[in-house]
């Protein structure tokens, strides 16, 4: 491994993390990352997420209903719409469409949720707990966490 380059998650180690590991270790352990509130505008939180995602070798899929593809990646319309393997979702959304957006996790069975910085609501936070899934909302920010760098387009 040269400096500074971070090592590889084994994901296929951890795709059982028991609950009394760190809820972010939980999360991170997903074999898929959904990112609801991707932009393709590069200077939003969301295209950031995304782009942060990639930089630490994660498969993530942007969820954005007016765009087809971010970042060379194809976009799904709604959290509904995500393939099976995703069980982490990443939230960049103002709280009132948090919640909605909970509303769907809950439905498509998500197990892992991280309401990025701004995205936090009490009322949907209570709804992931209610149906047991492992939310973060205290706000941490996976940009800090997975050690995001902005570079060149």
């Amino acid at each position: 491994m040269r400096q500074n380059e971070c090592p590889q998650l084994d994901t296929d180690a951890l795709t059982q993390v028991p609950d009394s590991i760190d809820p972010i270790a939980r999360f991170l352990a997903s074999p898929a990352f959904g990112v609801v509130g991707a932009s393709a505008r590069r200077h939003k939180y969301g295209n950031k997420v995304l782009r942060c995602y990639q930089q630490a070798g994660r498969r993530a899929i942007p969820i954005n209903p007016q765009e087809t593809e971010i970042e060379g990646v194809a976009c799904v319309a709604s959290v509904l719409d995500l393939p099976d393997e995703v069980k982490s979702l990443s939230i960049i959304t103002p709280p009132a469409v948090t919640e909605r957006v909970v509303e769907e996790a809950i439905r498509k069975g998500i197990k892992h949720v991280w309401m990025q910085p701004g995205a936090e609501s009490e009322q949907a936070v209570a709804a992931c707990e209610a149906a047991g899934i492992n939310v973060i909302a205290d706000g941490s920010c996976v940009l800090v966490v997975l050690g995001y760098r902005e570079r060149a387009p």
